[in-house]
């Protein structure tokens, strides 16, 4: 077929077309901007566009079907193209059901851990030599891209509440129609789409309602909004609650006990532990034992930017995650405290999202860094310009978190002073952010500060 995907740049979409290209289809696309990583990888398939922005002349009656983004605007003139040709248009989300159509499908939703739970399912299928497709939202060890399409009989997907187009509001975990599902949580996000709580909350009553009915469910145990809406919905018979996995070591949640044997992990924190016991119920659904399962969790590093080692001594030590929501946060925060308890934790975190720099939004973040021994935040203010939202102001942002000792950064500049001259010896630096901290070469400077007070120390 000749597919051609408007906003091809996104994260989802241009692995999309990796895939797409890989089964052997005629794949076209365009943005108006690709940043890293989507413009390599797509250039070395040869898929980049020649020229970045959006042209009508790629649209044309010998495309079979369009896919479109959700960063496309209902204004896109391609887009406008596409719809007076009368060429078929997809979302994203109901392309990815049209490849699912007929298989079991494997739904992974929640507010937070929704891309680790997805991983750890797909690391476990493939370990044990499963056959399945997929579409998760970060790069995994051991899989060259983040979605695959072919006729396998089972679909794993992580399942997001965001809309899937300008043409289409509804959350994309409403399109894939669950046989299997978990739900880890409920944490507000996405104020810009969901303004009220309550909003936000009524589109997982609504997943859980998309469902089979013949399927099955495992939602986390202990989130009193998820026992709010099972209280009402018509949820799938077979439904279950899931905690932290059995016999976890407390000390540090970095091992559990096996058959009398205690089997050391490569992951750590109580909510890892969470989302592996979600992992487990799921894989335990489709015929792998718990010893099979426990084999292959044991090597699981993680996914992308998910509580990611880049630097592990007993002196020092620095993460990378993509927590951004207040939840994640303080999750990151305390699993990090626990583990390396021995030294100091700083906690970095970028505001990057439009929840995140909402004024209205931020009380949310009261006392999410607590834990951390120096907790630091960081935003830029020209961010806020191309967002079109109202200045924030150090102080406002201090009295939201709740921090005695609060750091707030504005300026790139300012935050990458203080990191090159601070010292790293006896922390533990744990940055956060769904973006990039103004590409900061946050690596470059812990790995020459981390040397430099290892030498010192010999």
């Amino acid at each position: 077929m000749r597919i051609h995907l408007i906003a091809i740049g996104g994260s989802a979409m241009h692995n999309i077309a990796l895939a797409l290209k890989a089964n052997g289809h005629d794949v076209t696309g365009s943005d108006d901007e690709i940043y890293d990583p989507a413009r390599t990888r797509l250039e070395e398939a040869g898929l980049l566009p020649d020229d970045i922005g959006w042209d009508t002349e790629r649209i044309h009656t010998s495309i079979d079907l369009v896919i479109l983004g959700m960063h496309a605007r209902s204004d896109n003139p391609e887009l406008a193209r596409a719809l007076e040709l009368g060429v078929k248009v997809y979302s994203y989300p109901e392309f990815v059901y049209e490849m699912a159509r007929g298989k079991q499908r494997v739904v992974i939703a929640g507010s937070h851990g929704k891309t680790t739970t997805t991983s750890m399912i797909m690391h476990v299928l493939k370990e044990t030599g499963a056959d399945f497709d997929y579409l998760v939202g970060a790069q995994i060890p051991g899989f060259e891209h983040t979605a695959r399409f072919s006729d396998a009989p089972l679909m794993v997907i992580e399942g997001d509440e965001y809309l899937s187009s300008c043409l289409d509001r509804r959350p994309k975990f409403l399109h894939y129609r669950a046989n299997i599902a978990v739900l880890t949580g409920i944490a507000w996000d996405h104020i810009n789409v969901f303004p009220e709580f309550e909003t936000y909350k009524d589109q997982f009553r609504q997943f859980i309602e998309s469902m089979d009915k013949e399927g099955q469910l495992f939602y986390y145990a202990h989130d009193s909004d998820i026992a709010d809406i099972m209280l009402t919905a018509d949820a799938p018979a077979g439904s279950s609650p899931y905690s932290v996995f059995p016999d976890a070591d407390e000390r540090h949640y970095g091992s559990v006990l096996v058959d009398g044997e205690w089997v050391e992990l490569e992951m750590f924190g109580r909510h890892n532990l969470e989302n592996m016991n979600a992992a487990f119920c799921v894989c335990a659904s489709m015929g792998v034992s718990k010893r099979a399962f426990i084999d292959a969790i044991k090597t699981f590093s993680g996914a992308s930017r998910r509580l990611q080692k880049f630097i592990d001594h007993d002196q020092a030590c620095v993460f990378f995650d993509f927590a951004h929501a207040p939840s994640k946060v303080k999750a990151s925060i305390q699993a990090v405290k626990l583990q390396y308890h021995h030294l100091g934790i700083r906690a970095v975190l970028e505001l990057h999202t439009f929840s995140s720099l909402n004024k209205a939004f931020l009380q949310e973040y009261a006392y999410t860094m607590r834990e951390a021994d120096e907790a630091i935040v960081f935003y830029d203010e020209h961010t806020l310009a191309m967002k079109r939202m109202p200045a924030l102001g150090e102080k406002y942002v201090r009295e939201a978190f709740m921090h005695d000792n609060l750091k707030v950064f504005t300026q790139k500049d300012e935050l990458q002073a203080y990191l090159e001259d601070v010292d790293w010896g006896g922390y533990c630096s744990l940055f956060m952010s769904s973006g990039n901290f103004m590409k900061i070469p946050v690596k470059q400077i812990a790995t020459k500060k981390i040397d430099d007070h290892m030498a010192s120390i010999k």
